[in-house]
Parts: structure tokens; C-alpha cells; sequence
């Protein structure tokens, strides 16, 4: 079938949309891309522009297809130097200084992520700040809620860089993410995430206030907190 002007006006457009998402890292490095179909239904388009559209996300080398499993957002190289591997977050040391490297850098993406967010960044981080209470009440570590709440303060920032450095770390990057899993928690540790939780919506409240002074101020208590925690358990273990 031959491409008409309409269809390639509009293909070129899905392909911005979608390279946008890729950028911000809503679609993430290595994700799968949604169908067809759902592409289809989401934007309102045919079969033949969203196929359009991917290829021409594919002939800028950022998703590559797979013949029976799908579209995939490729990794790019230059995030390798993020990569953090197992046995290093394993140890307290390594987990500690991984803190002081996210104080770095999590002070300044809370100050832009104040002056910057959009409605609907806040309404991501109100999800995830409602998911880790649920969590809590469900007796679970909230490991999940977590790290979607700090991965949409980084995104909020409107700067991939931040988002791209915890994306490409994980859920690792949150510290009890390497503990032994309790199914159901115990109290000592249902107290210890009420504690996390009180010390998010401190955050959270700063962020949409946009109040960039008090986004500083509180993720750097929250993240600092966490390193002296972890310091008394370096301490107990010894």
C-alpha cells in the first residue's frame, strides 16, 4: 500500500510521541513497547502509521524488534558506567556510599523536580506514595512503592539524566531491597516504614508546594536518614 501524505504527517508525529517517551524514560531502557493494537487505540491512529512510526524509531537505532516477542527500547552504551553489580550493593559499605551518591544527586533532581513538575508527575507520585501506604496495611516492604516514588521525582526534574541513573540501577537502589524477604513483615520493620512513608509525604508536600528549598531539605533528611539506620546496623553486626 502505497503511504499517503496524511499517514506520514501522522506516523512522523506518533514517532515524536514516542521518542519522547523513550527520553523520559517512560518507556525504559530495555522495556517492551506496547502492541500494536494498544498503540492503535491509545493515539487514535491505523495499523499502518504505527508501524510507520516504529520503524522509523528503529532507523534511529532506540527500539529494536524482536520477530515473536515485540518491540524493545534498546540500552543505550553510555548508561553501562550506571550499572551497579549485585555483590556490590550486597555489603553496608557499598550500600552506604550508594546513599551518599544519591544525596547528590536526589537534592538537586527534588529542586527541580519542585520547580518543574507537571500535574501529572504529581499525580505519579501520589500514586506511589498511596501504594506504599497500601503496602504497609498489607504487611509488605514496600520495596516497589518506593522506588517508583524516587524514579518519579527524578523524572519530574524534565531531565532524563536523573531518571536514566535510577532506572538503570533498579530496585536495588533501594537499601532493604537486598534484605531477606519477611512475607509477612514484623513490627520493628512496619514501624521502620511508617517512619519512610512520614518521611516521603515531607517530600512529597514540598513538591507540590513547589517549594524547591523544602524539596532540598527533605530528601536529603529522608536519604540521610536512611545512611545513619544503616550505620547503627553496621554497627550491630560487628
Amino acid at each position: 500500500m502505497q503511504t499517503t501524505p496524511r499517514s506520514k504527517t501522522l506516523s512522523t508525529h506518533l514517532a515524536t510521541q514516542l521518542m519522547s517517551r523513550i527520553r523520559d524514560h517512560s518507556y525504559p531502557p530495555g522495556s517492551k513497547l506496547p502492541t500494536e493494537a494498544h498503540i492503535m487505540a491509545s493515539f487514535g491512529v491505523s495499523r499502518t502509521v504505527v508501524r510507520e512510526a516504529l520503524s522509523h524509531l528503529q532507523a534511529h537505532s532506540l527500539v529494536d524488534t524482536r520477530q515473536g516477542a515485540g518491540t524493545f527500547v534498546r540500552v543505550p552504551p553510555d548508561t553501562t558506567p550506571f550499572a551497579c553489580e549485585p555483590e556490590q550493593v550486597a555489603s553496608l559499605n557499598e550500600t552506604i556510599a550508594l546513599l551518599e551518591l544519591r544525596i547528590a544527586l536526589e537534592t538537586e533532581a527534588a529542586v527541580l523536580a519542585a520547580l518543574r513538575r507537571t500535574p501529572d508527575n504529581l499525580r505519579h507520585l501520589e500514586q506511589a506514595h498511596k501504594q506504599f501506604a497500601r503496602a504497609i496495611a498489607n504487611d509488605q516492604d514496600a520495596v516497589e512503592a518506593d522506588y517508583a516514588f524516587h524514579v518519579g521525582i527524578a523524572k519530574a526534574t524534565q531531565n532524563a539524566h536523573f531518571s536514566g541513573f535510577l532506572v538503570q540501577l533498579g530496585e536495588r537502589v533501594i537499601p532493604r531491597s537486598r534484605a531477606v524477604k519477611k512475607q509477612p513483615i514484623d513490627l520493628p520493620q512496619k514501624d521502620y516504614l511508617q517512619r519512610v512513608h512520614a518521611e516521603h509525604e515531607s517530600l512529597l508536600h514540598a513538591i507540590r508546594d513547589k517549594n524547591s528549598e523544602g524539596a532540598r531539605t527533605a530528601v536529603r533528611a529522608h536519604l540521610s536518614n536512611s545512611i545513619d539506620r544503616l550505620k547503627m546496623r553496621r554497627s550491630a553486626e560487628r
